[in-house]
């Protein structure tokens, strides 16, 4: 067992953390397992999922905002982006399931913006390039 003073050193350190910038379970897990003795950790974590300080499907919804706003990804890329973060698959799948006439919206406009950047290539050389960052068929199409 470990004292209230040990508890609440193990919380302020994961805020400062997680205040610093919004991390996933997953991330703080990874970044303390070694410092702060586990069942400590968990209880830290637990708590501060309580009070809403980590909450992966805010993350995620928090991310993919983000990632529209800044970035042209296809629906596979984000998923693979919110997956290196640690978040649990399904999670992450209901996220896209939810929202999937959005992302997909998104993500043909995201080909189409790609494919007027590249347009000095030649049709099959922008197909090849958003095939291989994992845009679907359909986005593809009308982007070309």
């Amino acid at each position: 067992m470990y004292s209230i003073e040990e508890f609440d050193e193990a919380k302020t350190k994961v805020l400062k953390y997680i205040c610093y910038k919004k991390r996933t379970e997953s991330e703080v897990k990874n970044k303390f397992i070694k410092v702060i003795n586990e069942e400590l950790l968990e209880d830290v974590i637990e708590e501060l999922k309580n009070i809403g300080y980590i909450d992966d499907e805010k993350y995620i919804l928090r991310a993919i905002n983000e990632f529209m706003n800044l970035k042209y990804m296809s629906i596979k890329e984000i998923k693979y982006k919110l997956m290196t973060k640690g978040i649990k698959s399904n999670i992450i799948e209901d996220y896209i399931d939810n929202n999937y006439d959005k992302l997909l919206e998104y993500e043909k406009n995201s080909a189409k913006k790609i494919a007027i950047k590249k347009s000095n290539l030649k049709k099959q050389e922008i197909k090849m390039y958003l095939i291989k960052k994992g845009y679907k068929e359909e986005s593809i199409r009308e982007a070309i």
